[in-house]
């Protein structure tokens, strides 16, 4: 069995209030839960208007399926227009 995490911290230019940036993480969350299956929450930067950061997890027994899901989510995460990734990081156990 293989667990992979990921962070995504994210730019949210638009947001004006905490309440604009909870509409479009909730969103996006919901998006990659539906598309994804995997667990998602956000983890840092709570008080922040225009930043946030997400931790992703998923099981599985292969670290292909892992790495490969994690990056597609990445990916839909970047091709979002109301957001922009600053920085990410996958790790495999």
């Amino acid at each position: 069995m293989f667990v992979g995490v990921g962070q995504v911290e994210l730019y949210i230019p638009d947001s004006g209030s905490l309440k604009s940036k909870r509409f479009v993480l909730k969103s996006i969350k919901t998006k990659i839960r539906n598309k994804f299956n995997v667990s998602v929450a956000e983890i840092e930067n709570n008080d922040k208007w225009q930043r946030s950061s997400l931790g992703l997890a998923i099981v599985s027994n292969e670290r292909k399926i892992i790495d490969s899901t994690l990056n597609q989510i990445i990916d839909f995460i970047d091709n979002d227009f109301r957001v922009e990734v600053l920085n990410h990081s996958i790790e495999i156990f």
